[in-house]
């Protein structure tokens, strides 16, 4: 077990004594998770991020991280990555699925027209007009993540392109998340007893990871936003959230 560090008069001390404390029983919580059910639930939990409408509510990447949190050496490490790339895929071929069966269905359902006509529009030019390439980079994009599989099932696509070019991206996403998670608890159990300020490193670690995703899917978002856009839309630069 982990000791906490002894009291600090300092006040940033401190708090940084009762962050530490507030992350180890964290991290002491999601230890006691035996190591397989973690990995299944990791599992369970990116597939139902990546299904069709699913994906608009279940924190996937945050179950991602908080589960590597726990990984125990490279064996843990792989298996939680592999997991959830196998989730990912699995969620992704079901998005797919429902898409070459039941398409037009959903799309005229209450949850299509929620999601917005905009959203449906979008998806389809940029399947049209960049292929496989779409349906790589739209795993790190919000809201087609979750709509691309479902119109690429109602696309004359093959399942195996699809495949081919979701793989990578799962494989990409799965790595970075976990690593992410992993890192950020090592650094803090390394440090933990030496430096009142261990959790501000992990708690830094984290959000500055969190802030880079963003930035990087909002450049992302910008540059790929004219391959979406029906002619005169002028420059739209962001995908509809509703």
């Amino acid at each position: 077990m982990l000791e906490v560090v002894s009291a600090a008069t300092n006040p940033i001390e401190g708090f940084g004594d009762l962050l530490n404390g507030w992350v180890m029983w964290i991290l002491s919580v999601v230890q006691s998770v035996d190591p397989v059910l973690r990995v299944i639930l990791a599992g369970i939990g990116i597939l139902l991020e990546t299904s069709i409408f699913i994906g608009l509510i279940i924190p996937g990447d945050t179950i991602v991280v908080v589960a590597a949190t726990a990984t125990g050496g490279p064996v843990e490490y792989f298996a939680l990555a592999i997991a959830v790339i196998i989730g990912a895929l699995c969620g992704e071929s079901i998005g797919f699925l429902l898409g070459r069966f039941f398409g037009p269905r959903i799309r005229a359902s209450w949850l299509g027209r929620r999601l917005g006509e905009g959203n449906w529009v979008r998806a389809e030019n940029y399947i049209d007009r960049r292929g496989g390439i779409a349906v790589f980079i739209s795993r790190f994009l919000p809201v087609l993540h979750a709509l691309v599989p479902l119109t690429v099932g109602m696309s004359t696509m093959s399942y195996r392109k699809f495949l081919a070019w979701t793989f990578p991206a799962s494989t990409i996403w799965s790595f970075a998340y976990v690593s992410v998670g992993t890192f950020a608890a090592d650094s803090f159990t390394a440090l933990i007893n030496r430096l009142h300020y261990a959790g501000y490193l992990f708690v830094g670690i984290v959000v500055l990871f969190s802030i880079l995703v963003v930035v990087i899917k909002k450049v992302v978002e910008r540059n790929e936003a004219r391959h979406m856009a029906m002619p005169g839309d002028g420059d739209a630069n962001t995908i509809e959230d509703d």
